[in-house]
């Protein structure tokens, strides 16, 4: 088998010989694994094949080692540790070589394979030699500058697959060592100090002790700001990323070079090309980031002063807030017709609002002089950075600094949303959004709120990415009167306006973009969510009309391309969202009767979305079910046997694990609705739940909602749930030594150990409250595991608020449910008494339930 020829074959343009040639390559790989990766890497390695071949070659190569999907990537990782010693060995010899092609896609496909190679093998202590040999390149007499340019390359993608704790620190050393001298501007190429600061940057997580100590940090840093003044651009540029990492990673070890950093990043923001100048504008804001981290931390700690604080920002205000403003002034044309584009003037925009955040009150005096003098300069630039900058500072200082300016400034704010530029309008809107959102009070917006809904509505019908930042305005002006107590609200007599407006916005033609549209609806539903009902059931009665013609309107789409199907997809998604927010709105009030009456129209609609197939519908569609179940209460019951295949296949979809997520807080939503009205519908239910659990491809994160849903249907169905405890225990029990291995230094895996606790005990809570009664014994067998458990939790200083709520919740069903029968129980696991005193101290909710579990327990006790 000629494998060059096959791999040109499989490139070619005729489809016939492609698609026979990816089939001779499928069943080489299947059938003899090794030899195949060691035939692709001879390829790649070989200087006479053609470019062709051995760029494919190594693409495939990369591709059988790693994957996006853990579970293929594992897959992989165990197909590659069978394979022969001897073999991998050749493989391994081919890749180093190829570093020295004079090929450069070669040089640089072998520099990554070696790096996914590297991150199998060096956790399992296997290529001990590799970093050597690849070190050896670099101190060779007579290395070429393409190999020592794939070297680091090779170095730096090492560093980036594997963790700091698999190297030794004198290989740390010395890799640092030859990636920092690969920088020195001695040495002649420019794509080896490309090389060398891009390597420098993968490995700067491994350098802690080499910053840790002072005559090597010296050297790092003067090489790296020495690198940061190169000829180069996209020297300078990978300089630059090198100092925002320091400043994430080493902040505290800075202090000597501010001054040198601040000349740097000040002569590149003035003068450099935009790439190097956007580099040095994220190092402040990486500094930024650090420093509101630092406050979080400290706040209303002793520690407030910490030595590791060195309040950068505040040090460099005075010089640093006009250097940013000026970077205001260098707007693109057109960028406000993308959300996306990021420029030198936004990323000074974004900078200076987390210095606003950083330093509070102190950033207003100095921001304001350059607003008010370019506010109203007949160049659109000054208008436009001028308002970008008051909406850029308005999170951080107090409501007592700004009200007044913001007061003072609204009426003209308003006029602007006039302004012949559409960038001006569209920064405008923006912050008019900004205002109602950080700024809401009465005094400010009660007052004027004639004017503010007249400027927003006409400005609805503007050019769509003014419209969409206006609809976001609405959003957030309409969000802030959520929990204002009070009979009558002052939005409700605009609400006519303001959801005509809103439709209109949804329906426009001339948007070539679906953000308006979503922005439209969001905006739509906060209005719906705030809404007084008492006075506007009439009106939310007509919009639920108008929402469901619009769906059902959907379906006679002519669907020509998948992009056509794609934009249905989105709209019935956005009108499952409006449906799902007016049917919560309309159930928890006096107007639940406009649900009844509507409740067939609504199912009939919904299982026609779930017939189109598209996860993003399925998701909303189902949230909105859950709504209507809770509205109609036992009644919907009548549709379980249409919508239940629905249900099932949403319970069963692993790939889209959002959509399986939703589907089992549904079934948590009908059990509520139905109660025991759900027994025929439990077997088959439960059957996949405990499939769920059991599926190592699930993601994790389904599996806490699961076990709530098992207390949910148990609550619902009673001493029924009988039959399913002896599959379900097992599950919980499981579950509850999984969490003793679960890794506490990862802040992901702690909170994921949160919700796990909080699905087991909520399990547990409904099984407790379901069985009570005749059968309470039936939980004996189980009683002591769930009290180890429970106190296992209690010692666990991981735990959060919710959990602890939870395990006191278990502890009174527990006393509840057996009674005298617990008493024995709670005599021999003291713990309770410690954990119940604790929880006096906590906020409001916990303390009842603690009192109450108290209660419990004591009468348990005493009985």
């Amino acid at each position: 088998m000629d494998i060059t020829q096959i791999l040109l074959a499989a490139q070619s343009p005729d489809a016939n010989l492609r698609t026979a040639a990816e089939s001779n390559l499928t069943q080489f790989q299947e059938q003899n694994l090794p030899n195949f990766l060691l035939s692709l890497s001879v390829e790649l390695s070989n200087d006479e094949k053609p470019p062709e071949s051995r760029r494919l070659a190594g693409i495939i190569l990369k591709n059988s080692l790693d994957a996006k999907d853990s579970a293929k990537r594992e897959l992989l990782t165990q197909q590659w540790v069978s394979v022969d010693p001897s073999i991998k060995s050749k493989i391994k010899e081919s890749l180093l070589v190829t570093l020295g092609s004079s090929v450069h896609d070669a040089r640089h496909t072998s520099s990554q394979v070696i790096a996914k190679v590297a991150s199998i093998e060096i956790p399992r202590r296997e290529w001990q030699d590799l970093i050597a040999k690849l070190l050896g390149n670099m101190t060779s007499l007579g290395a070429s500058a393409p190999l020592k340019q794939a070297t680091l390359e090779a170095l730096g993608y090492v560093c980036e697959e594997i963790s700091p704790q698999h190297l030794e620190q004198d290989q740390v050393n010395a890799v640092l060592t030859a990636v920092v001298q690969g920088m020195n501007q001695t040495e002649l190429s420019p794509e080896v100090r490309l090389a060398a600061a891009k390597a420098l940057y993968n490995a700067l997580d491994f350098a802690e002790s080499n910053f840790a100590n002072e005559m090597e940090r010296e050297y790092i840093m003067k090489m790296v700001c020495g690198t940061a003044v190169s000829k180069e651009v996209e020297i300078r540029q990978a300089a630059f990323e090198c100092l925002v990492a320091i400043a994430s990673i080493y902040y505290s070890h800075l202090d000597p070079h501010m001054q040198t950093i601040f000349n740097l990043t000040a002569n590149a923001v003035k003068g450099d090309e935009e790439s190097v100048a956007l580099q040095a504008v994220e190092f402040w804001s990486a500094i930024c980031d650090e420093e509101i981290a630092l406050q979080d931390e400290y706040e209303g700690s002793d520690d407030g002063n910490s030595t590791i604080h060195f309040r950068f920002i505040e040090k460099a205000l005075p010089s640093l807030v006009p250097m940013l403003l000026e970077t205001l002034l260098k707007q693109e044309e057109d960028q406000d017709q993308d959300d996306n584009v990021w420029n030198i003037s936004m990323s000074g925009g974004t900078c200076l609002g987390l210095i606003a955040r950083t330093v509070g009150d102190a950033i207003v005096p100095l921001v304001m002089p350059f607003v008010e003098a370019n506010i109203t300069k007949p160049d659109w630039h000054c208008r436009e950075a001028a308002t970008f900058a008051f909406g850029s500072i308005l999170e951080g200082p107090s409501v007592e600094k700004l009200a007044p300016l913001v007061q003072a400034g609204l009426d003209f704010l308003l006029n602007t949303m006039n302004d012949s530029n559409s960038q001006v309008k569209d920064t405008t809107a923006w912050t008019l959004g900004r205002i109602f959102e950080l700024l809401h009070s009465p005094v400010i917006i009660n007052s004027k709120l004639p004017r503010i809904m007249a400027v927003l509505l006409e400005s609805s019908k503007d050019v769509p990415n003014v419209a969409e930042k206006v609809c976001g305005a609405i959003y957030f002006l309409a969000q802030g009167y959520e929990y204002v107590d009070s009979v009558s609200s002052v939005l409700t007599p605009y609400l006519p306006n303001v959801i005509a407006a809103l439709l209109n916005a949804a329906d426009r033609a001339d948007t070539t973009h679906s953000r308006l549209r979503a922005s439209a609806y969001e905006a739509l539903n906060e209005i719906v969510r705030v809404s007084n009902i008492p006075e506007t059931s009439g009106i939310i009665g007509q919009l639920l009309q108008e929402i469901m013609r619009r769906l059902n309107l959907t379906f006679d789409l002519h669907i020509l391309s998948s992009g056509d199907k794609e934009k249905q997809s989105d709209l019935q998604a956005l009108l499952c969202g409006v449906l799902q927010v007016i049917i919560q709105k309309l159930s928890s009030t006096d107007a639940k009767s406009i649900i009844a009456q509507t409740a067939d129209q609504l199912m009939v609609l919904f299982l026609r979305v779930f017939a189109c197939h598209s996860s993003t519908v399925h998701e909303e569609a189902m949230l909105a079910i859950g709504a209507l179940a809770y509205a109609t209460g036992p009644d919907f019951v009548k549709y379980m046997p249409n919508f239940f295949t629905y249900l099932e296949a949403g319970l069963q979809n692993y790939e889209e694990y959002q959509v399986c997520s939703i589907s089992v807080g549904v079934v948590g939503d009908i059990c509520r609705a139905l109660e025991d009205k759900i027994l025929p519908f439990c077997d088959q239910i439960m059957t996949v739940l405990l499939k769920d659990l059991s599926n190592s491809m699930l993601n994790r994160s389904v599996k806490p909602p699961i076990f709530s849903c098992f207390g949910d249907i148990a609550l619902a169905i009673g001493e029924n749930f009988e039959k399913y405890l002896p599959y379900a225990m097992p599950m919980l029990q499981g579950a509850a030594e999984l969490l003793r291995t679960l890794d506490q230094s990862d802040d992901d895996m702690v909170d994921y150990g949160n919700q796990l606790r909080r699905g087991i005990f909520e399990a547990y809570s409904g099984m407790l409250q379901g069985i009570k009664g005749p059968k309470a014994q039936l939980m004996i067998p189980y009683t002591t595991h769930l009290l180890q458990f429970t106190e296992a939790v209690f010692r666990d200083r991981s735990r959060d608020e919710s959990v602890t709520k939870a395990a006191v919740a278990v502890l009174g069903d527990l006393a509840d449910t057996l009674g005298a029968g617990s008493k024995d129980l709670f005599q021999t696991h003291l713990f309770h008494v410690e954990f119940l005193r604790e929880c006096l101290d906590m906020d409001e909710e916990v303390r009842d339930t603690a009192s109450w579990a108290q209660g419990m327990i004591n009468q348990a006790v005493v009985s």
